[in-house]
């Protein structure tokens, strides 16, 4: 059996395309970082137009964002930037909105409770999960931390 397995092992890697890795890599850095761009024109339009602080920009900024993202996925507009960018549309904040929005127009047959309502959040509830997990942990520690301080 190992030979037939190393055997298709070769196989694979002498058929499998090769992908353009750097060209790849730079790609998701500049629509990576184009996103967060826009991101931070969105706080500085917040901050000058409706008297948000750095502090308190973050909240209505993060929800355009996804509300942008979501817009764009429902015409079909981001699924060809993600294909263009890969990963530099998934790390940000978008990627969330993208994933949340996919799911709900594709059960959107299943009817709104059953097949919007049930299956928009599989492919975000992991993320949903971990990010409040995570936020528990780092509130914990911190005020551990704080309360040794002031011992």
């Amino acid at each position: 059996m190992k030979d037939i397995q190393s055997d298709y092992k070769s196989y694979e890697q002498a058929t499998e395309p090769k992908r353009p890795l750097v060209k790849n890599c730079i790609r998701a850095f500049l629509v990576g970082g184009l996103i967060c761009v826009i991101g931070q024109l969105i706080s500085f339009f917040y901050m000058y137009f409706f008297h948000f602080t750095e502090q308190t920009v973050g909240n209505p900024t993060v929800a355009t964002l996804i509300f942008i993202t979501m817009l764009l996925t429902g015409f079909g507009v981001y699924d060809r930037i993600a294909q263009f960018a890969g990963a530099g549309t998934a790390v940000p904040v978008t990627g969330f909105g993208n994933a949340v929005i996919s799911a709900a127009i594709e059960h959107r047959t299943e009817g709104f409770v059953q097949g919007v309502g049930g299956n928009m959040f599989k492919l975000a509830g992991s993320v949903i999960l971990f990010g409040v997990f995570s936020a528990f942990l780092i509130a914990l520690i911190k005020t551990i931390f704080s309360y040794w301080s002031g011992i």
